[in-house]
This record gives structure tokens, sequence and C-alpha cells, in this order.
């Protein structure tokens, strides 16, 4: 039978975020343990039938890739929230904003005078490796100077209680629409938590994304056209492109249906004729968005469009290559880019990093494979990582080759003792292991 009993909850010995000891609820967390312990099992049990069943009839998915193929799965959804209060929650929105003016100041450095290179504090070898700068975008000057509108930056909670940052997603950072609609089943199957709880709302996400994306718009005074680019229905994705349109008054767009003409303003082809489009939220990679710049193959993006963007003919967001700095090396100096460009000490720290450019991380690496986590430089979504507490001798002398052939595409970060929530599995009450994505958007504004 499904209960949840804070007394009885099981806690693996390092930290969770609820419990601080058994049957000890962590400040602001008591009266969620109260509210499960009180409510019915029968009844949790309905709610509980009644998120999946809502889950699947608003087709809430994503895709899974797998050398087995593709496939679509519902979005998994816990019904035990994870508590954060108010000023931890104050400390963590300060080191997000710090973090991202700071690196929208260093991809706009990098694309222009590279000031941070010439005193020393980034070492220009990593420039030169990188596979995200992109020598199309030298000279170009975005509104405001900010490249990188949306981040999806990874928190993690150490087994001390330590908030890090894990990685900075600038590229095309997904699952916002998953965290939205994870607050809209909640509210209407748990509405007694949001009487309880005073919780700082999420539902005006999509009006702030809109807000910032129409700062970008090249017309004034003008109610701007935005799209929303994506690759199509096969990327995983999909359903938040659709759903982040939708919620916007967006267009909805593949490559296929807009066209840039000898003005260099890009338009949208509709039964009534062309229609100009004044921004676009991007969802496609750099490498896809302009045949005639990136990928000659592409059948994604549209051609010409970096002429337009350049020309200031087009808002883009997020601006191609700003993917520079969403690299695992470029990660560890993100400290010194704070401290170098906005004069202040990282409110956030990083995770302690091995960088293997450095002969003497890249010994200890080799060393130690089977205790710590390598990643390559510009891979995302946990893919090409070797985990070695979990891997096998021979999987750890591939990776001795891979990191030997190439040191500077190679980083390594010790094993953490990630914090825990409670979860329901199986009727049972258990704790997992969890990260957390907030977003943070940026153009005129920074929220």
């Amino acid at each position: 039978m499904m209960k949840i009993d804070c007394d009885s909850y099981p806690l693996l010995g390092g930290y969770d975020e609820l419990l601080e000891a058994p049957g000890k609820p962590r400040a602001g967390a008591g009266g969620l343990c109260d509210y499960f312990a009180e409510m019915p099992t029968d009844e949790l049990e309905a709610r509980h039938r009644g998120v999946d069943a809502a889950i699947m009839a608003a087709g809430i998915t994503f895709t899974v890739y797998s050398e087995a193929g593709n496939i679509d799965r519902a979005w998994p959804f816990d019904v035990v929230p994870r508590i954060i209060e108010k000023a931890e929650w104050d400390r963590i929105e300060a080191g997000l904003k710090q973090r991202l003016q700071a690196l929208n100041r260093f991809i706009d450095d990098l694309y222009h005078e590279q000031k941070i290179i010439q005193d020393g504090v980034f070492p220009a070898e990593v420039l030169a490796d990188s596979k995200n700068f992109r020598t199309a975008c030298i000279g170009a000057n975005p509104p405001f100077g900010v490249w990188a509108h949306i981040c999806g930056t990874d928190l993690v909670r150490d087994g001390d209680g330590t908030v890090y940052v894990l990685e900075d997603n600038l590229r095309v950072p997904s699952g916002v629409s998953y965290m939205l609609e994870n607050r809209q089943l909640m509210k209407k199957l748990f509405p007694e938590l949001f009487t309880r709880y005073d919780v700082l709302p999420v539902d005006d996400y999509t009006a702030q994304l809109y807000d910032m994306l129409a700062a970008l718009s090249p017309r004034e005074g003008e109610r701007p056209e935005i799209a929303v680019l994506t690759p199509g229905i096969y990327n995983s994705a999909y359903f938040e492109h659709s759903y982040l349109a939708q919620q916007m008054g967006a267009h909805l767009v593949e490559g296929s249906d807009l066209v840039v003409l000898d003005d260099d303003c890009v338009y949208m082809k509709t039964i009534e004729g062309l229609t100009r489009l004044d921004v676009i939220y991007r969802r496609v990679d750099d490498d896809f968005i302009d045949p005639e710049v990136f990928r000659a193959d592409s059948a994604l993006g549209v051609p010409g469009l970096m002429r337009a963007w350049k020309a200031g003919k087009v808002g883009i967001a997020n601006a191609p290559g700003s993917g520079v700095a969403d690299d695992k090396v470029v990660y560890a100096y993100v400290p010194q880019m704070i401290e170098y460009y906005l004069g202040e000490k990282a409110i956030l720290p990083n995770v302690p990093s091995y960088l293997c450019m450095h002969k003497k991380d890249c010994d200890y690496v080799l060393a130690n494979l089977d205790k710590l986590v390598v990643k390559p430089a510009n891979e995302s979504g946990g893919y090409g990582m070797l985990i070695g507490p979990q891997s096998t001798p021979e999987e750890q002398a591939i990776f001795a080759g891979l990191i030997m052939e190439n040191p500077r595409n190679y980083m390594a970060q010790p094993t953490l003792s990630l914090s825990t929530v409670p979860t329901l599995c199986d009727g049972l009450i258990e704790p997992r292991h969890v990260d957390l994505r907030p977003f943070i958007l940026q153009s005129k504004d920074t929220y």
C-alpha cells in the first residue's frame, strides 16, 4: 500500500532534501510530512493515478535515443515535491544571474577583442581547440551584448549540503516545459499544499520568455513576430517546442517554412503569402541552422539565416556561437570569469575539476579512472561519459586511450554523494538522487 511516512522513510546516510535525521524534517518541511501522513492511503493512490492519467492525456512525452531505436516515453512524475527555502533560493538565484552575466561578457569578448586571453586569465589553447567557437560570428553584435539568452544550469547538492554548479547548458537547453507542467499537475491534484505553503510561482515563465525574446526584435513599436524553430516532430524535445510556442502565442516553424530574401530579412511562408519574422527562438544546433555557413547538407536550417542575423534584421536566441561557453573545460574557468568581468567572487562554486590538458591533472585522472567521472568537453545530455565507480577495466582502458589521444577534450570530477529526495517507487517511499536545473533568461533584463 502506498504511504508516505517520514518516520519510517529510510535515509541513505547522505544529505536528504526532506529529512535531516530519521523522523526529523528539515526546516520548512514539517508541514509537508504532516500533509502526506494525514492523507489516506487510497486517496494518495488515486491522486497518483490521476497524475499518470493526466500526463498521458496531455501527451507529455520525451524521446529516448538508443541503439535499439528511438522510444517515446511519458514524462515520469513524482508526487513528493522538493522544498527549497526562500533564503536559500535567493542565494541560488543571485548566483545564477551572476554566472550568466559573466558568461555573456565572456562570449562577447571572445568574438571581439579577446581581452581575457590577452590578460592571461583564459588559455588561448582552449579557444583554439574549441569545437563550438564559430569564426562566422566574429565581430557580430547581438542586442545588449547578450549571446546566451536562455541558460539551463544544472545544480547538485553534495553530502555536506553544499550546492555546486555541475554544468551550464547554453546551446539549446531543454526541460523547462516539463517543470511547468509538473507545477500545473501539482496545483490541480494537491491544491492543499499551495494553501499551506507560500510557493513562488513559475507560471509566468512563458510571459518572461516572450518579453525576453520581444526585446530582441529589430523593429520597434510593433508587436514582434516570434517563431520557435524546431528540427521537427522526431526531435526528443518536440513536445517542449510546441508547448512553448503555444504558450507564448508564437509560431512553430521548421527550416523549410522560412526563407531569407535579398533584403536580408527572414520571412515565414503562409497561405496568405510571406510574413516577416522578427525573432527566432531556435531549437536547432549551430551546425544545422544555415547550410550556407555551416553544414551544407543540413535540411533543418534556413539558407541565409546567418546573413540576416549579422545584418541585424532578425534576433536569434540563443545566438549562433554561444555554445563556445558550453564546454566542460571552459566551465572550469567560470569563477575566474566572474572575478575578471564583474569584480566579484562566485556565489555558487564549481565542482572541483581536473583538466586533462594539464599534465599533472591528466596523470592524476589516468591513475584514478575508477574513482572519477570523466566527461568529454563538448558533449551534452550525459553522452560519452565514464562514471568510474560503475565502469569496467575495459571501459577505463578505452577512456585512457581517448584521453591520451586528445587531452584537451576531457576533464574529470570526483564522484559526489548527491542529495536524495523521497520518491514513490512501486508503492513504497524510497530515497532517490536528484539534481536541479533552473532556467535563467537574459536580454534587456535578467529573469
